[in-house]
């Protein structure tokens, strides 16, 4: 048997004038998971938080804890009665106030004991590695220390739910990478619920328990990180949660391994395929670059799908080379990605094979 659910979204829904920004979102998470809402700008993912966190009514649908109606079209229960913690995306560190005044806000406006504040203050800043710094000012902390103070802020008042909306964005490349991975242990040390709201897919996949991927207000598809990067449903999901090869295809039957599809240029591969398409529908199938093989002088498996083609331009990416492969009936050049590089020029004819397995049918 799985977790208990801790909190539940029911087909939530918000209109701000004539725009709709969230359609009927509902998922159930449970307790002690990391969630991400991963999207693009636009998509509802932090109106969505915002309406978990009690800062935005629904105009339709319910929020749930543990049983318990915290939204609904009747009513909300205040951000300060739903036992969750918030981390904005600017912080939200007042400058005028210590850290340690900054972590203390919260407890104070609870009234606890003055004894009992130094001790949680202490023991959170402890937890994210800035209790030597409880004297000092924002001002005086780069940004990576001013996001662990709005953590540890959040973390103070032993909140069941911990919501965090884009807190790394405002991060450089490295110390972004470092901060996620000291969320994601300090979430896994504590147990604590989590909503992460981001537009990085890397942050997600690495981040995440499951990933509610959004797309126009809606919620497109639902599952692990490795689930919807190599099984993507839509075309969104597959091109926004990393790099994918899509080529059309028309439906040639089936043969001993799955289906049969014919890509314009004549070429038929074999692709697995959950639910058969109708003979003669042009149909959508991805490839990750990664899953495709590149060699100079043939040596496919006799199970795998061949095509040929020629090197279009080769791209040196630091951990990889990317191959650009213009392969006849396909528009786009076929993307494949290998470390070590291959002995491939430009202008060089070339085979490309890969897995039936890893083509995946698109349901748009």
């Amino acid at each position: 048997m799985g977790n208990p659910t801790k909190l539940v979204l029911e087909g939530i829904e918000k209109h701000f004038g004539g725009v709709q920004a969230v359609r009927g979102v509902s998922l159930e998470i449970a307790e002690g998971t990391l969630v991400s809402f991963l999207g693009p700008s636009g998509c509802g993912k932090t109106t969505s938080l915002r309406i978990v966190a009690g800062l935005e009514a629904p105009t339709a649908g319910r929020v749930l804890v543990d049983g318990r109606v915290l939204s609904d079209n009747r009513g909300v229960i205040p951000p300060e009665h739903r036992g969750m913690g918030m981390v904005f995306q600017s912080y939200a560190v007042w400058p005028h106030m210590t850290v340690f005044n900054n972590v203390a806000f919260g407890l104070r406006l609870r009234r606890w004991t003055r004894e009992a504040i130094r001790q949680k203050v202490q023991t959170v800043l402890e937890l994210v590695n800035m209790a030597e710094y409880a004297a000092r000012y924002p001002t005086q902390l780069s940004g990576g220390q001013q996001q662990r103070v709005a953590l540890a802020r959040a973390l103070a008042t032993e909140p069941a739910i911990l919501l965090l909306d884009e807190p790394l964005s405002n991060l450089d490349a490295i110390l972004r990478e470092k901060m996620r991975f000291e969320i994601r242990s300090l979430q896994q040390r504590l147990g604590i619920t989590t909503i992460y709201v981001t537009h990085s897919q890397e942050e997600a996949l690495v981040l995440s328990d499951v990933v509610a991927t959004m797309h126009e207000g809606r919620l497109v598809q639902l599952g692990p990180p490795e689930e919807l990067y190599r099984r993507p449903r839509t075309r969104f999901v597959a091109t926004f949660i990393g790099l994918a090869n899509i080529w059309e295809g028309t439906p040639r039957g089936r043969d001993a391994v799955g289906e049969v599809l014919e890509l314009p240029g004549g070429q038929q591969i074999g692709v697995l395929a959950d639910n058969r398409p109708p003979a003669s529908t042009r149909v959508s199938v991805m490839v990750r670059p990664e899953c495709v093989r590149l060699a100079v002088n043939g040596g496919s498996a006799a199970s795998e799908n061949r095509l040929r083609g020629r090197v279009e331009s080769v791209t040196f990416t630091g951990s990889r080379v990317d191959y650009f492969v213009a392969v006849a009936g396909i528009a786009e050049p076929v993307r494949v990605q290998t470390t070590p590089p291959i002995a491939a020029r430009p202008g060089e004819e070339v085979d490309l094979s890969f897995s039936v397995t890893d083509c995946v049918l698109l349901d748009d």
